[in-house]
């Protein structure tokens, strides 16, 4: 097999052929970083890369498996972790240019498990400064380019992720999301995205381990792909004080399942007051027309969000300082006004803010939750817009609607992240113009398997996924 083509197997057939050994982890981990050389001058996704360690650890996992050793579920897979989550002995830079030489002496859990289960590190993926917003680029390394329009944002926080799966660098990768950033990228590069309920996967460290904001997860280029490593990612851990006890194997099987006759409802603004693009409304519409082809019951509904922004831009604010705040007082000057202003804006918060914040999203929760005790699903757009000018530091407006701060065109993401629901961002189509553009799978609290069984029957019924970007394809390789 031309080697990259390798690259664009599923990381289920790859680790599956690698168990059998008719292919060597070495093979497998050369072949990527040959597709990382070949592509990543374009696109900018992965900005840390350890090719001789990798090459190295491949090696000894090749060794293991040929002495009798068990192999773990993603045995000799390669995965470039987001630059947001440490990793010991690997320079780890959140995109600022304060931690621009830091080297963390300890892996994040998400990184522990991935490597439990037989992962093979290679680098690190690009983020926003801190991890900030959901355009990635920072004053450490630059932009990451959307592959399908090199012109364009790949969105973020996890757009090193995104990107280099959808030019076949890694066949998995491991990201987080507050306001969208699994989700937005996975809807800009044409992949999948999971934002798992809070506590499905645990987080460690973490300066808020109670907190529900902010969660870790899964994206790969397939829906079962996310399923293989949700499965490695999700179940309890001492050090994570919200785990949810349900372990990883819940996500190990089929995900085959008939979606006759679910109720699935949908909104092309959530419900009102969201603007959203024309051309992501047309795709999203025909996403749901290939829902009610599958023989679910649509209808267009949606629960009443009202208050999710204000607590999200409080909590978020909040967050913020919490995390940031000392660095604020000691290098304002190294820190992008962005960056500043959110900081600032969770330093003006008062007891009673947060008091607000918690009520409103426990008022919303009760909704939500009333909500689906008539439908099962819920379809919206992952993203207000198609990917934007990777130029612009955001989205100036959205369908002629002002857009104030970085964070007022990313509501059709952070409005469902207070929701506490599980979201899976799903690609869809295409605009006129050759963006990617995602549907946004929303289900019950908790009920993350169904929001990948119901993503899957799409995926399998659609196959948009299947396209590539030309900037990761070599002569011979199928698109």
């Amino acid at each position: 097999m031309n080697p990259a083509e390798l690259c664009f197997r599923t990381a289920t057939d790859l680790a599956a052929a690698v168990r059998r050994r008719e292919i060597s982890a070495r093979e497998v981990v050369t072949a990527h970083l040959e597709q990382i050389e070949r592509a990543n001058a374009s696109v900018n996704a992965i900005v840390t890369l350890v090719a001789d360690q990798a090459l190295e650890e491949a090696a000894a996992a090749d060794e293991r498996l040929a002495s009798g050793a068990e192999p773990g579920p993603l045995h000799g897979l390669p995965v470039a972790h987001k630059d947001l989550h440490d990793t010991a002995g690997i320079r780890t830079t959140y995109g600022s240019p304060l931690f621009a030489d830091h080297v963390p002496g300890r892996d994040h859990l998400v990184v522990e498990r991935l490597k439990s289960a037989g992962a093979i590190t290679i680098g690190k993926t690009n983020v926003p400064e801190l991890g900030m917003g959901s355009h990635t680029v920072n004053p450490v390394f630059g932009a990451t380019r959307n592959p399908y329009d090199l012109s364009r944002s790949a969105g973020g926080s996890s757009g090193g992720a995104g990107a280099a799966l959808a030019c076949g660098m890694q066949p998995i990768a491991d990201g987080s999301d507050t306001g969208g950033s699994l989700r937005n990228p996975a809807s800009f590069n044409n992949v999948v995205g999971l934002r798992p309920s809070p506590g499905r996967v645990p987080s460690w460290p973490d300066k808020a381990p109670w907190g529900q904001l902010s969660v870790k997860g899964p994206m790969a280029r397939t829906v079962a792909d996310v399923a293989l490593t949700l499965s490695v990612l999700a179940g309890p851990d001492p050090r994570s004080p919200l785990a949810l006890e349900t372990p990883g194997s819940a996500f190990t099987g089929g995900l085959d399942s008939d979606v006759r006759g679910l109720r699935v409802a949908w909104s092309p603004d959530l419900g009102g007051g969201v603007p959203v693009d024309p051309e992501v409304r047309d795709v999203v519409r025909g996403a749901v027309e290939v829902f009610a082809e599958l023989g679910c019951e649509v209808e267009e509904a949606c629960p009443d969000l009202s208050g999710a922004d204000e607590a999200f831009l409080i909590q978020r604010a909040w967050q913020m300082e919490l995390a940031y705040g000392p660095l604020l007082d000691e290098h304002r000057q190294h820190m992008s006004p962005d960056v500043v202003w959110n900081i600032e804006e969770g330093r003006k918060l008062t007891g009673p803010d947060l008091g607000r914040a918690q009520l409103l999203q426990a008022q919303l929760f009760h909704r939500v939750r009333e909500f689906f005790r008539t439908y099962d699903l819920l379809l919206l757009p992952v993203n207000q817009v198609a990917p934007f000018d990777v130029e612009l530091a955001h989205p100036a407006s959205v369908d002629g609607i002002r857009m104030e701060t970085y964070l007022d065109w990313m509501r059709s993401a952070y409005l469902i992240t207070m929701t506490g629901c599980p979201a899976l961002s799903v690609p869809a189509g295409f605009t006129p113009a050759g963006l990617p553009v995602g549907v946004q799978v929303v289900g019950p609290h908790r009920r993350d398997l169904s929001v990948l069984r119901a993503g899957y029957a799409f995926e399998q019924a659609t196959l948009v996924g299947e396209r590539r970007p030309a900037v990761a394809l070599a002569d011979g390789v199928r698109p």
